[in-house]
Order: structure tokens, then sequence, then C-alpha cells
């Protein structure tokens, strides 16, 4: 997945989430929406993301080489300065990125994408929470630090082999997901579409992407709520129904332990640029 500026991402939407930013010493980060987006750059500064979500799409990294990526969702990567990026996807996913702003570069020279480790999970869950809600007593430079020291020291992790966990598996998955994401889903029904038993789809996933199904699957409700919320007037009710949220309190429990914030403050802004669109 290539690192790109907001002004190189192209909206699929009249109504996009912002860029969020934030400075830390000499780290600046980023947290780009789900949207659609063309990039065709050379990297002025190393800079690492991390997708949160799968995305696809096409791409060439220091190379004249065009090919289809898959990015694994809690998939780390990292583009160095210098670097002749292309990036293209038709959908994109919610991207976070930390980039040092004072010319320094990382100790590590060359691109990886798809690097899949705990830590790192964890740290970048964090930083998403603070940049939606413009914490003041976030410690940016520490967490930056913290996070780059993941990608760049000896002893990180490679990027772990896929094993049963294909990218087509994956991606059938994905589009099982989506087809189904306004009723229940069963760790059961989703091994059974790979063909896999339940135990060792579970541990199969979680080696893949960092995450239990379980867990996964929130995430893509709460993913489709907050395209919801800022494409749509429907009712907060409405939208906990269709992302198979058992209610409008739980989908609102479930953003306020993974987001740190409420469906209705995320919606706000948006409603509010809605009205003022169709005045």
């Amino acid at each position: 997945m290539a690192l790109m500026s907001d002004l190189e991402r192209v909206q699929a939407a009249p109504v996009c989430d912002p860029v969020r930013r934030a400075e830390g010493g000499p780290w600046t980060i980023e947290l780009l929406p789900a949207c659609a987006y063309e990039a065709r750059y050379v990297a002025a500064q190393s800079g690492l993301g991390f997708a949160f979500d799968s995305q696809r799409g096409l791409h060439a990294i220091g190379s004249d080489r065009v090919q289809p990526f898959d990015a694994l969702p809690n998939g780390l990567a990292f583009v160095p300065a210098g670097c002749d990026v292309f990036s293209e996807s038709a959908h994109g996913g919610e991207y976070l990125r930390v980039m040092r702003n004072d010319g320094a570069q990382f100790r590590q020279v060359r691109p990886f994408n798809n690097l899949i480790d705990q830590p790192a999970i964890r740290l970048a869950q964090q930083m998403r929470k603070a940049l939606l809600n413009a914490s003041i007593e976030a410690d940016w430079e520490a967490w930056a630090l913290a996070l780059v020291a993941r990608a760049t020291t000896e002893d990180a992790p490679a990027a772990p082999a896929q094993g049963s966990m294909t990218n087509k598996r994956l991606r059938l998955l994905d589009e099982y997901i989506e087809a189904s994401l306004d009723g229940p889903l069963s760790v059961q029904s989703m091994a059974g579409l790979l063909g896999l038993s339940e135990g060792f789809f579970i541990r199969a996933f979680a080696e893949a992407t960092g995450k239990t199904p379980h867990s996964y699957l929130i995430d893509r409700r709460l993913a489709r709520a907050r395209t919801l919320l800022r494409t749509s007037t429907d009712r907060l009710a409405d939208i906990a129904q269709t992302c198979g949220f058992a209610s409008q309190a739980h989908m609102a429990t479930t953003f306020r332990q993974r987001l740190g914030t409420s469906p209705a403050d995320l919606r706000q802004p948006i409603l509010n640029n809605l009205t003022r669109n169709r005045a």
C-alpha cells in the first residue's frame, strides 16, 4: 500500500471523512479516510503506513512494473525517501501514516507491506482513537517512535507466510462478509465458506491478519456504519440494524470501546455538510 497525502487521494463520494492530522516533535501523523484514490509521486520523506482495512488495487513501488496488490487488514507498510510510487484503488481503506517532518530518514531502506505485528496493531489503534477524538493528551512522539521501532529493529517480524489464508480466500471472505453484514455471521459459516475446520480457520486467520475473526467482523460492521454516517441521513437505529448490530445502544457501545467516540459525534459535522450542500 502506497503512502500518499490527502491532496493525492481522489474521493469517491461527495461527502468523506476529513484527513485527521497531528504533530509530535519531528513526526507528522495522519489518518486518511476510506476513499478511492489514485497517486503518482516520488516520496519526499520516509514513511510508515498502517492499513486498518483490506485494500485492493494496482501499484508500482520502486519499480516500473504495475501489478495488483492486496493490503491485509492490520498490515504495516514502509516506503523509503526517493522511492517512485504509483498506486490506485477503487475503494481504498482507512489508513494511518507516520512521517518524519525534519528530513531524517529511517534505518529501513527497502519498501515492504503486509507486515503483521501485534504491538504495531495496538499502537495504530491507539493513534486512530486519539486522532478521531482530537485528544490533547496523546503522546504522538512516543507513539511514532514505538511504531517505527517495530518496523526498523533487527528483531522486527517478517511478513508471515500466508499458508491456508491466501489472498484469494481472504478476498472471498471479504465479499461474503460484505454481502451478509446486515445479519448474524458465525465463525462456523466463515470457516465453512473456505472449506476449513473452525479451529484451523481461527488460527490461520489470526496469523494472517493479527486479529480474531470475531474482532475483524466487528471492525467491518464499524466501517460500514461510519460509511453510512457520512453518506446518508438514515436514523442511527436503522444504521445499526443495517450493519448487523443488535441495537443502536450496542452500536454506540462498540463505537466508544473501539474508537473512543460515539456515532452521533462522528455524524454531526457530516450532517452539517450535507445540509449546506443541499441548501
